[in-house]
């Protein structure tokens, strides 16, 4: 169809006279025509096929790099759910860690309170036994001095041998003379 249209265009120019500006050659224009198609048929069998191949293989290339891309790209995503897993166990190891520390230190705590409270309960009884032991000490030698004191009033009296009245005398005198020491 395409060629009909050359063929009769050129039968048109050429019909119009002689060798003006837009006339055509007939022969001209086959040899023209032929060296097209004979350009074409060696392109395609030289030249054609290599930068199919070519075509191809960048295609090829193209195809495997962004399979390659995907690739990387479900390994970024694989890798950044791991983090994420990942992240999720440091921070529950972290809350573990700190609840561990948390009733350590809680442990800790009750552990010297209740040596504070046997240390204190200790000096108490410490304390405790040695009043007692004191206030023991301390009767014992009142004993002594009273019976030391009942012996020095029986022996003024003895010595004195004096009447009644006079033995209330010497025993309201010796009271006051102890007061006063």
């Amino acid at each position: 169809m395409i060629a009909e249209i050359y063929f009769a265009l050129i039968s048109v120019l050429a019909a119009g006279g002689g060798g003006g500006l837009l006339s055509v050659d007939q022969g001209l224009a086959f040899w023209t025509t032929l060296t097209f198609l004979l350009l074409l048929f060696l392109l395609r069998k030289f030249a054609w096929k290599p930068i199919l191949t070519a075509l191809q293989q960048r295609e090829l290339a193209i195809k495997e790099s962004l399979e390659q891309a995907e690739k990387a790209k479900e390994e970024a995503k694989k890798i950044l759910q791991q983090n994420e897993v990942n992240l999720a166990k440091a921070e529950e190891e972290s809350k573990k860690i700190i609840e561990q520390s948390r009733q350590y230190a809680e442990n800790l705590k009750q552990q010297i309170l209740n040596e504070s409270k046997l240390q204190a309960k200790k000096l108490i009884d410490d304390a405790t036994s040695e009043i007692e032991r004191k206030k023991i000490a301390t009767l014992d030698e009142l004993k002594t001095q009273i019976a030391q004191i009942a012996v020095d009033a029986a022996s003024k009296i003895i010595k004195e041998n004096l009447d009644s009245e006079k033995n209330k005398n010497i025993v309201r005198d010796y009271i006051k003379e102890i007061s006063k020491n």
